[in-house]
């Protein structure tokens, strides 16, 4: 094609052939990894680490996205021996995070045995901090994620390994496997506990700037784990309080200041908090949506409501595309792209409404195309390509477009 990507690069259709991994760039890209895992130590090695099991992570999951089989048997294969060499490195082994992804990991290539076993090893290793340790938090939320997408409807979910996970959180104690039931005494200790501490971080003032980040991160994580923790033993409703709630509380100009420095606990002090929480809640939505009947129109306020305030957001952007392709009726998702795309400088908007108006031309080209003799096509083709043409034009000359290598990319694919 006459030129290589390095690594991986957004990837756009070209007959069968996908811009992805190229033998070159993935070589390139391992060879920095190892020479700059030559030059740090301590904190930084072990941040490197993260990043470079991370990279492997999203291989695998570009693998899986793809559905090709054998790619994946041996990019797992090769992950996996990444994942054990990094967390044999002395520094490493304590290393909550780094556990973490090897769990998840394992979880992604459909082990999941094994993975439950990384992650029963690494609660078990892990102390006895229990909502006070954020990456235990961490760890007991991403483990009890997994396990609810697992789930197949809500009955029975209170006893199921989920909630035994975020009950053993709870309790601050040591870590016992899962053993097949879970005590409704222990479930109503949990829940007193999680409302306390929920209660106390939401009251309590940072010091300094550095506590301001360890601080938001451990707030989205016991949120994320006691409105899960609802989710299982209430029901959807209890665990979209707890959003509700949190989001409330983080963004009132609470009239309690800090006295030291004269400032008031609220959204300032946890912009990333609120956007993590926002992406939690509607994650929930989207998967509770997927198990059992529930109106649309909630998940669709609030992720709304969420892209007027992140407009950069892609998670989200990725949620409303996803809920407005089953839509027939594009007006409405048209005039919520463009009352952002004016209100903000971001690209996003941009690109996801050129997604979305590309998406809808190729459901209407297969529907055209199906041979079944006569069609009534139920959205007629009312010039979609002079529209996602006008979109392009429109997004190029913005200011953060112009310098935008991948929507000129998109574009010139276009119009080929």
């Amino acid at each position: 094609s006459g030129f290589n990507s390095i690594g991986h690069m957004d990837t756009m259709l070209r007959r069968r052939h996908h811009i992805g991994h190229h033998k070159e760039g993935e070589e390139f890209i391992q060879n920095v990894f190892h020479v700059l895992f030559l030059l740090f130590s301590g904190k930084e090695k072990c941040n490197l680490s993260i990043c470079w099991l991370q990279y492997e992570i999203s291989k695998v999951l570009q693998c899986l996205q793809r559905k090709k089989k054998k790619k994946l048997k041996a990019q797992g294969r090769k992950s996996k021996k990444l994942a054990k060499n990094l967390l044999k490195a002395p520094d490493n082994r304590n290393h909550l995070s780094l556990w973490k992804l090897y769990a998840y990991l394992e979880w992604l290539l459909g082990n999941i045995d094994d993975a439950r076993k990384v992650f029963d090893t690494a609660l078990g290793t892990a102390g006895t901090g229990g909502l006070k340790s954020p990456q235990l938090c961490s760890l007991s939320l991403l483990y009890a994620q997994l396990e609810v997408e697992l789930l197949e409807s809500l009955e029975g979910a209170v006893m199921s390994r989920a909630v035994h996970i975020l009950t053993k959180l709870a309790e601050s104690g040591p870590y016992v496997p899962y053993s097949g039931q879970v005590l409704s005494v222990n479930v109503l200790k949990a829940r007193k506990t999680y409302e306390h501490a929920l209660q106390d971080y939401l009251s309590k003032t940072p010091v300094s700037n550095q506590d301001h980040v360890n601080d938001a991160n451990q707030l989205v994580n016991l949120v994320g784990c006691y409105a899960l923790f609802q989710y299982l033993t209430v029901g959807i409703d209890a665990a979209v309080l707890i959003y509700a709630q949190t989001s409330e509380k983080l963004e009132a100009p609470g009239p309690q200041k800090c006295e030291n420095t004269g400032e008031s606990f609220g959204l300032q002090n946890f912009p990333t908090a609120v956007e993590a929480v926002t992406l939690l809640h509607t994650n929930l939505l989207r998967f509770h949506m997927k198990i059992s009947v529930y109106p649309l129109n909630p998940l669709r306020e609030a992720l709304t409501e969420a892209l007027k305030r992140y407009p950069s957001n892609q998670s989200l952007w990725g949620s409303y595309i996803h809920i407005q392709r089953k839509s027939h009726s594009a007006s409405k998702a048209r005039r919520f792209f463009d009352g952002v795309t004016r209100s903000t400088n971001s690209l996003e908007p941009w690109l996801f409404a050129i997604q979305a108006e590309q998406m809808r031309k190729k459901l209407i080209e297969n529907v055209q195309r199906a041979d079944v003799g006569e069609i009534h096509s139920t959205i007629p083709e009312t010039g979609l390509t002079n529209r996602i043409i006008a979109l392009f034009e429109h997004a190029t000359q913005s200011e953060n477009g112009t310098h935008c290598p991948l929507l000129w990319r998109m574009y010139l694919n276009f119009l080929v």
